[in-house]
């Protein structure tokens, strides 16, 4: 729970974790100024091609990663056919599998630890006002790191739901996933006890 690290090394695990979210936060910035299919169709295979330079195995788990967003694609398809708005869809769409394609790639290839450390030295300034820059470097951290792992936890909650129940589940697993985010927090709250604390 703590890491979504690739067990898989690659080239861009090397990469000092500051000029990665610096690179990613630029780029994300870049996707979003583009404006037609065509320019976001370029910059999703750009990203396709940098994640399979990790391999095989390193693509697979990056594009497992991706499932927990199809029901939003659908979602975002079906309104802009009903608006009769296919572009802007068709927009929409590939500017958030570029997204957080590249967003997974970062996160897989930089552990917790750089992480906050590159949060901690962004958050010192808030240390005049009273903050512990540490603290909210760990907020920061397990935050983008607890987002990915509740949707998969939702794609399996619902696959449960499905294997049993020939009917959608809908808000039905709503409780179900309530229980299971206050269940990994408190397990995240033991390993940082166990650790130590957040200091």
């Amino acid at each position: 729970m703590l890491t979504l690290t690739s067990p898989v090394e690659i080239w861009a695990h090397r990469i000092p974790a500051g000029l990665k979210l610096g690179l990613l936060c630029i780029f994300t910035i870049l996707i979003f100024a583009l404006k037609t299919p065509a320019s976001l169709s370029v910059a999703l295979g750009a990203t396709g091609t940098v994640i399979a330079t990790g391999g095989a195995g390193f693509a697979r788990s990056s594009l497992k990663m991706l499932r927990p967003i199809w029901p939003f694609l659908v979602i975002v398809g079906l309104w802009n056919l009903w608006l009769g708005d296919l572009a802007g869809g068709l927009t929409t769409t590939l500017r958030m599998v570029t997204a957080v394609a590249a967003a997974n790639f970062v996160t897989m290839t930089t552990r917790l630890s750089d992480m906050i450390a590159v949060i901690q030295r962004l958050a010192q300034p808030f240390a005049q006002l009273g903050l512990s820059p540490k603290a909210l470097a760990l907020v920061v951290a397990l935050t983008i790191r607890f987002i990915p792992v509740m949707l998969i936890r939702m794609e399996q909650i619902g696959d449960g739901w499905r294997a049993r129940s020939a009917r959608r589940p809908g808000w039905r697993i709503l409780l179900p996933v309530t229980l299971a985010a206050l269940d990994d927090a408190d397990r995240v709250a033991e390993a940082l006890r166990a650790r130590g604390g957040a200091g």
